[in-house]
């Protein structure tokens, strides 16, 4: 066996490790700032359930803090969106309790060259989709090309493909046919994927939404109306999205049906799960304490009253918060005004008094306990330290600084937040602290739905932004990549060529070099935080109350945040 070959293998065997070791670990994926949206731990998902569940009604009533701004896989780039498509829609693999890829409208496990190029995977010829049709190579090969073709205006297809699945960038720029995207449909039941090169986390990759199928016949009728409400779409998952319109009288409320024609519908119990939007904590823990729902997320003034209790959970996630400066502002373009921004406010108290849910004080642009060094083991934060810290001196020394450079006395930025009650509470809290420790500095507030947040994030409409992120595939490429000055997701007009360069040796020369690809992603790490390119807030953790008698739900560490498809009701 050749070494590269060799290294791939031990690579890949090192990711499965982490894998498992992350399960339990958000999607995700942008977050919703302070979310008080809920979550549950890894339920046991044993052959019993059926047993347990036996004679009991199989609903389930869960909250979410917004609404779901796309069931658009080609457009969703948020926790919410993927969640109902992780629900409704199922791809090649999806994760399972330990968060490794299982076949799922894939059959068995891929087919890879030694090179680790081609992977050839055989399709299950029993799944359909809701109106009749089936699944096959064909709705894959579609779907990818919509993502990355530039007309789509995809900003995850590039994000997840470029430099991945061969072709992908250059079909992105407009320099190659979509048609020469590396995948094809050599029969309806067998894709063949050429990458660009051996990406060692691809397997886990196609388990995320951006990859999932379409069919291009219902697509092409639907037109401009696709996925504008459930009526404007058809799935293949566990369950079916119904009474979704975010323009009619209900915007609030939607539910999921368990899909009878799903290929694996007798491992699905639950028959139905109602969803409705609750910003305020007060609302949700009524209507928990009142039966009507099964979860209630809960912020500060309700964790000292239920610690304890059988219903009261906290989860700790690989979900980072950090402000975002956007540097096309002037005042953000200098370092030293990024910096004492960074050092200036009371991270300590916010995660302690303000979230009081187990979250902890991030420091840096990768979270904790989320991957280990191939060689040592030790955790990718442990290695890093602490990089950007609370410091309200050196915070004036460099505001002053900054000041200085500007020739101004005085700076007034807009901040973008989220309108949940954690959110309002978390922001004005960060706004006083900003005001108090930087003379001069005005802070103005706009609190905005997460739709709106996005769209303004992806027209670069802010100057501070309170945003969050949760991983896409378990390696810490997924922290760092976005933060290149390339990256789709890039809004914040950060450009460090040193960090650029960094990364993509770690994505290209390095890719079968574990060792010193990871060296690649510390120093990266390093660069950007000496930059004060991002202020680092929290790594998320959540609280919640949680009906015992829900059984069988699965956390996922990226994609959707939860899996319903073995979910039950105990008696």
């Amino acid at each position: 066996m050749r070494k590269a070959n060799w290294l791939l293998l031990v690579l890949a065997l090192v990711l499965s490790m982490f894998l498992a070791a992350c399960a339990g670990g958000d999607d995700t994926t942008e977050e919703d700032p302070g979310t008080d949206a809920d979550t549950e731990e890894t339920e046991d998902t044993g052959d019993d359930a059926e047993g347990d569940a036996a004679g009991t009604e199989q609903v389930l009533n869960i909250l979410e803090a917004s609404q779901i701004p796309t069931m658009d896989s080609s457009h969703a780039t948020d926790a919410v969106a993927f969640q109902f498509l992780g629900e409704s829609m199922e791809g090649l693999y999806r994760l399972d309790e330990n968060a490794q890829p299982t076949p799922a409208i894939a059959a068995g496990d891929p087919e890879v060259s030694e090179d680790g190029l081609t992977w050839t995977i055989q399709l299950r010829d029993d799944a359909v989709w809701s109106n009749g049709d089936p699944v096959t190579a064909h709705d894959f090969v579609f779907a990818w090309r919509r993502a990355v073709n530039p007309d789509t205006g995809s900003e995850y297809g590039p994000f997840m493909m470029n430099g991945v699945i061969k072709n992908a960038e250059a079909i992105n720029n407009g320099d190659v046919p979509v048609e020469e995207l590396g995948v094809e449909a050599t029969s309806d039941t067998e894709l063949v994927i050429t990458l660009e090169k051996a990406v060692p986390y691809f397997h886990g990759l196609l388990t995320f939404g951006t990859f999932l199928p379409l069919n291009e016949d219902f697509v092409t009728e639907q037109g401009d109306d696709y996925a504008l409400s459930s009526d404007n779409l058809i799935f293949n998952g566990p369950f079916l999205l119904k009474d979704w319109n975010p323009t009619g009288e209900n915007p609030d409320q939607w539910k999921l049906v368990k899909n009878p024609d799903y290929w694996d519908a007798d491992a699905v119990t639950l028959e139905e799960i109602n969803v409705s939007v609750v910003k305020e904590t007060s609302t949700a823990v009524n209507l928990y304490t009142t039966g009507d729902v099964d979860r209630a997320g809960l912020t500060a003034e309700y964790v000292e009253q239920y610690a304890g209790t059988d219903e009261f959970r906290t989860l700790p996630e690989p979900v980072l918060f950090y402000l975002k400066m956007n540097q096309a502002n002037e005042a953000l373009a200098n370092q030293d005004i990024r910096k004492a921004i960074a050092m200036s406010i009371g991270k300590q108290d916010l995660v302690d008094v303000i979230l009081a849910n187990g979250s902890v004080v991030s420091t840096g642009a990768v979270p904790q306990n989320f991957t280990a060094h191939p060689e040592t083991g030790e955790d990718f934060r442990e290695i890093n330290g602490d990089l950007i810290v609370e410091d309200k001196a050196k915070a004036q020394e460099h505001w002053q600084a900054g000041l200085e450079a500007l020739g101004v006395d005085s700076v007034n930025l807009r901040y973008l937040g989220g309108d949940s009650e954690v959110a309002t509470e978390m922001d004005a809290y960060i706004k006083n602290q900003l005001e108090s420790n930087l003379e001069g500095l005005t802070v103005d507030i706009s609190s905005v739905p997460f739709e709106e947040r996005i769209a303004r994030d992806e027209a670069s409409d802010y100057d501070i932004q309170n945003a969050g992120w949760g991983p896409d595939y378990l390696d810490p490429n997924t922290w760092l990549e976005m933060w290149t000055s390339t990256s789709p997701y890039m809004t914040m007009n950060y450009n460090n060529e040193e960090f650029d360069a960094l990364i993509s040796e770690a994505n290209n020369e390095l890719l079968t070099e574990p060792v010193e690809r990871y060296e690649n992603f510390l120093e990266a790490e390093k660069v950007m935080m000496e930059d004060a390119a991002i202020a680092p807030l929290y790594q998320r953790s959540r609280a919640y109350l949680w009906r015992p008698s829900v059984k069988g739900v699965i956390f996922n560490p990226m994609g959707a945040d939860f899996t319903y498809k073995h979910a039950y009701i105990e008696e």
